[in-house]
């Protein structure tokens, strides 16, 4: 909610029970896989995890600089008067170490963009949205089997099955929940360019157009213009021979 405030400090935001509810168990659901997830997968193969979850903080700590560099910004200045660049490129580090410890887990309510001075994302990011949960569904799908091959007899009494069966749908709710929160109960989903209706439809139409079988080119209409360039040509070439 404090993300929303953030970013729409220009507008009241009124947020109604239903999207307190969305949000709750949108956030419950794929925080608590996630943590399930990670501690299942630590107790079957050990320093495994730690090189997952390394390799989640650097590519979340280095993604907002490499589109910064990307962009070929300039810092922003008015972070605090009294730092100097190098004070000011430490601070956007630790802004950066923490908002990548978040995207470990979750996926962060506050994007970050390094060139702009109030440091946030104003407008929502669909594409990057749907990358991140589809990645993170399969690295959740993937770990949960690594681990259900690989598990101890100490879970020998558990319908490890089910268990993994549980862990799948429930991250898949969150994402359900996340969808039905940002397409219904976001209080500023008016100021959308487009929402999630529109990129679903824009994606199955996508998917659509490259199930369909290439035209035949014998079925397509005759070129006209061909014909009428032709004929300006000859008439171009009578006028001179007559001259």
């Amino acid at each position: 909610v404090l993300a929303i405030q953030i970013k729409y400090d220009d507008y009241k935001v009124r947020m109604k029970p239903a999207a307190y509810l969305c949000m709750i168990l949108w956030r419950g659901l794929e925080i608590a896989t996630r943590i399930t997830t990670l501690v299942l997968f630590s107790t079957a193969i050990r320093f495994w995890v730690a090189l997952v979850g390394l390799t989640n903080l650097f590519i979340f700590f280095f993604q907002p600089w490499v589109e910064f560099w990307a962009r070929k910004a300039s810092l922003p200045e008015n972070i605090e008067k009294n730092f100097s660049k190098l004070g000011t490129t430490v601070v956007l580090c630790m802004v950066t170490f923490l908002y990548a410890c978040i995207n470990i887990f979750c996926w962060s309510a506050v994007q970050l963009d390094l060139a702009d001075h109030d440091l946030v994302e104003k407008q929502p990011r669909w594409r990057s949205l749907a990358i991140y949960y589809t990645l993170r569904f399969m690295e959740n799908v993937t770990l949960t089997v690594l681990w259900y091959y690989s598990k101890s007899d100490f879970y020998e009494y558990v319908c490890t099955p089910l268990l993994v069966v549980q862990l799948i749908v429930c991250y898949g709710l969150a994402v359900v929940f996340m969808l039905i929160f940002h397409q219904f109960c976001h209080p500023c989903r008016k100021l959308f360019h487009y929402n999630v209706e529109d990129c679903l439809r824009c994606s199955c139409c996508w998917w659509k157009r490259q199930s369909q079988p290439p035209e035949d080119h014998e079925d397509a209409p005759p070129d006209l213009t061909n014909h009428l360039t032709d004929r300006e040509t000859d008439i171009v070439d009578d006028i001179m021979e007559a001259a």
